[in-house]
């Protein structure tokens, strides 16, 4: 919620307050917009299997490029599989998504096509001139917040056989617009033409204005149906509660006060204990049947909060996607192939 505020702000400065656990009064901060230069190749690193996990934010000019080296810097062509996380990537440069695909299919196979009512049929295919492709195996997760040129990337490696995809069916953006400017700064975006599969498929999610809601709807669900159907865990009450109340956060704050981590820190008994006392005097006393049935992913919750803060980020989010149940169905797809 924080950040969509924040969002909407990026002309502006905007005055924050924050309250600091154990600190009485509010802190105020000024935040001024200014744009950053963060990689869209985000997250890079070996999961347990040996197979690597890369994840893609956006598709932006130097993306093709940033996950060659990423791949080439986990292993290259000696990986054993690759787990491309492209959920909640809304899309980006085309150039960059042929670009990437480029790198897991032969020269001459088709990439994807353009076409439209008034405008000839366009195939683009992988440069003749291409290095020569990845071998290992991949798998692409996607969710309905996938789009546009995720959604070309994996298509293109779905109907090649390139590649499984794993996650929920992907939001169905693929079309070409050209912008027509009108008066008073105003502009009008013509849709002329749609992206296809290399088998054909329709990338774009069928639309009809509904006159009642006064608004465009999809008829469809989304541009790309998953060969695996697979979803985040759904939450039970202790979790909702856990959440809501920033107790993971807060204990995690004041452990790493009291303790140094090194890389490598695991959640023991002990901690578990501490934790559960911790909750007990702030009234939160979950049924052993309760705590019991969600101990696993208290651990790792609470293990992945305090090295986020006790090492880093980064750190932090592999031991999140190492317990992530659509990146397990992923490596299961691998190990099949």
């Amino acid at each position: 919620q924080l950040i969509a505020l924040l969002g909407q702000a990026r002309q502006q400065k905007v005055k924050l307050d924050v309250r600091r656990q154990n600190t009485p009064r509010l802190l105020e901060f000024i935040l001024s917009p200014e744009t950053m230069n963060a990689p869209s190749v985000d997250r890079a690193f070996r999961l347990d299997s040996g197979a690597a996990y890369i994840r893609i934010s956006a598709f932006e000019k130097n993306t093709g490029a940033d996950l060659r080296a990423a791949i080439e810097k986990l292993g290259g062509r000696s990986l054993p599989g690759l787990v491309i996380d492209l959920r909640n990537n809304g899309g980006g440069v085309l150039a960059a998504a042929l670009e990437a695909a480029s790198l897991f299919l032969r020269p001459g196979q088709t990439i994807i096509s353009v076409r439209g009512r008034s405008k000839k049929t366009e195939q683009i295919d992988v440069p003749a001139q291409a290095a020569e492709p990845y071998a290992f195996p991949v798998a692409i997760l996607v969710n309905e917040k996938s789009a546009s040129a995720s959604e070309v990337l994996a298509a293109a490696l779905q109907d090649h056989g390139r590649a499984r995809i794993v996650g929920e069916p992907t939001f169905g953006k693929g079309l070409v617009q050209s912008v027509y400017p009108l008066r008073g700064g105003s502009g009008l975006a013509l849709t002329v033409a749609f992206y296809y599969s290399p088998k054909g498929r329709s990338l774009q999610r069928p639309l009809r204005y509904n006159q009642l809601a006064g608004a465009t709807t999809g008829t469809e669900s989304g541009g790309l149906t998953p060969d695996v159907l697979a979803r985040p865990e759904a939450s039970s009450r202790l979790r909702l509660v856990l959440e809501t109340s920033a107790s993971f956060t807060a204990f995690a704050t004041e452990f790493v006060r009291r303790n140094s981590l090194a890389a490598g820190f695991r959640i023991t008994g002990a901690v578990l204990d501490e934790y559960r006392s911790w909750l007990a005097a702030r009234d939160i006393q979950p049924a052993v049947r309760e705590w019991t049935a969600d101990l696993a992913w208290i651990r790792n919750r609470l293990e992945q909060e305090i090295v986020t803060l006790g090492i880093g980020v980064e750190a932090g989010d592999e031991i999140e996607l190492r317990h992530d149940p659509v990146v397990r169905r992923a490596l299961e797809q691998l190990a099949a192939r």
